[in-house]
């Protein structure tokens, strides 16, 4: 568990160790809008394995459908034909109730402008997710410390996004993202608002989530620095997946 880890200081196996299992597994994945007799592809014939463990970047053109695929990925959205194994469910057979809880208990979201709560303190904020499941409040207490003080913000607790800079907030979201211990963490140009300095800062903390306690990390981003952080390289054009993964250096 991550909370477990985080407590005890633990440092999890390599990514992509010996007999790691495939976590995600996408076969024939199409996504396509229909407007009056036009269909519109946005993916077409997607196949891609993630690794327990890994850490994959997926880049492309603007409209070449990699934040498409990543929305997929995570249960926001559905797609229009193929399967979507992920850690043994196919969740393109869902219902959308069934698809909701389990985006709550397996996906932790990134995003570019952070999402956070601007009326909840960045405790609280980091609180949102575990409102819903039985823990005590004493318990949620607890985990909220330590996922903070995991990201760098254990003496930020009580402050507000605006009187946080965009790093800050971005780590909260991080916290927030971890909170839950999700199966997955999908992040969505995680440093694109983010100046050059604050940016390699919120890499080197997805870097060591991913190396220390082993959180397999599907990132969309454009920015070829950001990519190099990952252990793979994706890429997409007007919907397709390249052929063969490229291994970053």
């Amino acid at each position: 568990m991550l909370m477990t880890a985080i407590d005890d200081g633990a440092t999890a196996a390599a990514p992509g160790a010996g007999g790691a299992a495939a976590l995600v597994h996408i076969r024939g994945l199409s996504k396509y809008y229909v407007r009056g007799e036009q269909v519109i592809p946005v993916l077409v014939d997607i196949n891609l394995d993630v690794m327990a463990g890994d850490y994959i970047a997926l880049m492309g053109p603007s409209g070449s459908g990699k934040s498409t695929l990543l929305n997929l990925i995570a249960g926001i959205d559905k797609p229009s034909a193929g399967t979507l194994d992920i850690d043994g469910v196919d969740i393109a057979q869902l219902s959308e109730a069934e698809l909701a809880a389990w985006r709550a208990a397996n996906i932790g979201f990134i995003f570019q402008f952070y999402n956070l709560m601007p009326v909840l303190s960045a405790f609280d904020n980091v609180e949102l997710p575990l409102l819903l499941t039985p823990l005590s409040r004493r318990e949620r207490r607890e985990r909220v410390a330590m996922a903070l003080s995991l990201v760098g913000l254990a003496d930020r607790a009580d402050h507000y996004p605006n009187e946080l800079s965009g790093g800050q907030q971005q780590r909260v979201a991080i916290a927030r993202a971890l909170i839950s211990d999700p199966t997955l963490i999908v992040a969505d140009e995680p440093t694109g608002d983010l100046d050059r300095n604050t940016a390699q800062e919120i890499l080197a903390l997805l870097d060591r989530l991913n190396r220390d306690l082993a959180k397999t990390i599907i990132m969309v981003t454009h920015d070829p620095r950001a990519a190099e952080k990952a252990h793979i390289i994706r890429n997409l054009d007007k919907g397709y997946l390249d052929a063969a993964p490229q291994t970053a250096l």
